[in-house]
């Protein structure tokens, strides 16, 4: 494959999404490039359980890792790198890297999001060892009768701890010094689902060897957890193609039809990017369609 030639498709992104898609581009037999930037947020679950077909769970590297592999196992080419800009060329489109540009027909973006982090020292080591988590969805299943510490505010604070309510009785809502943010009614849902609400600021964190955290709040307080949820929301990846006006929905994801198009035609999306459910399972389903719809495009524009 050379650089100058117009490929079929350039996949941006090589998350799961990603991943999937040139899985499925390979096997149709078409000219692509994944460029990846090696940021997904997959790579640092510690352990997925509700991923179809791993029973005893599977660890988001290891997962990247196997869907790398088909992929490349098929003809993918996958490439690092991050994608600068995008830009249409009359009849197609052209992906800006720091060094490199290239032509393709048609562009998916699988960018995914950024996780907003909570302002807590070695919030990553917390992650690594499955002490701070970001989806309830998830693995709220694992966290079963825990001791589990919300961080947030506001409705979606809240939301987050009365999903979890499910699973657990032992919650309490960290805003993290910020205002909780709660009016009266939702006080009183907070109050008799149990919730204990804290609205200081957290001073010290302490990752103790027995596998739980210690949050010890500006007054001196220590609330010990077994596991931290982040509920502080996240940003979709969208800056690539900020220039050409994509339409986007109220949660400032990318908007597509039914086959995964935006309203740009022959640009594609899929993944986090397009909706917040933030679910692996999800983001190969719209990379399936994605791809297979790229493919019935450049096939009913190609002559046999």
């Amino acid at each position: 494959m050379t650089k100058a030639a117009k490929l079929d498709c350039i996949v941006v992104g090589g998350g799961p999404a990603g991943l999937t898609a040139a899985t499925y581009l390979a096997r149709f037999k078409r000219r692509f490039l994944v460029i990846d930037s090696e940021e997904s947020r997959a790579a640092l679950i510690p352990i997925s359980h509700n991923f179809p077909g791993f029973p005893e769970g599977v660890g988001g590297a290891e997962l990247l890792g196997r869907m790398r592999s088909q992929a490349r196992k098929y003809g993918a080419v996958i490439v690092r790198g991050k994608v600068d800009s995008i830009a249409t060329d009359g009849n197609g489109f052209i992906a800006k890297t720091e060094s490199e540009s290239f032509h393709a027909h048609t562009v998916l973006l699988a960018t995914g999001v950024v996780d907003a982090e909570p302002p807590l020292p070695a919030f990553k080591a917390a992650i690594k060892r499955g002490l701070l988590r970001h989806c309830c969805i998830c693995d709220g299943f694992e966290a079963q009768n825990l001791r589990i510490g919300v961080l947030g505010h506001g409705e979606g604070g809240l939301n987050e701890a009365l999903f979890l309510r499910t699973y657990s009785a032992k919650i309490t809502l960290l805003s993290l010094g910020e205002k909780l943010g709660l009016d009266a009614q939702q006080l009183t849902r907070a109050r008799g689902a149990g919730i204990v609400t804290v609205d200081e600021a957290i001073e010290r964190v302490e990752m103790e060897e027995n596998r739980t955290i210690a949050l010890e709040t500006r007054s001196g307080r220590i609330h010990i957890f077994d596991t931290l949820y982040s509920a502080l929301g996240n940003t979709p990846r969208t800056d690539v193609v900020g220039g050409l006006g994509i339409s986007f929905n109220n949660d400032n994801c990318i908007e597509v039809d039914p086959h995964m198009q935006t309203n740009i035609p022959g640009l594609y999306a899929a993944g986090d990017v397009i909706q917040g459910l933030d679910q692996i399972s999800t983001a190969v389903g719209n990379a399936a369609i994605a791809a297979t719809a790229i493919h019935n495009r450049l096939r009913e524009s190609e002559c046999f």
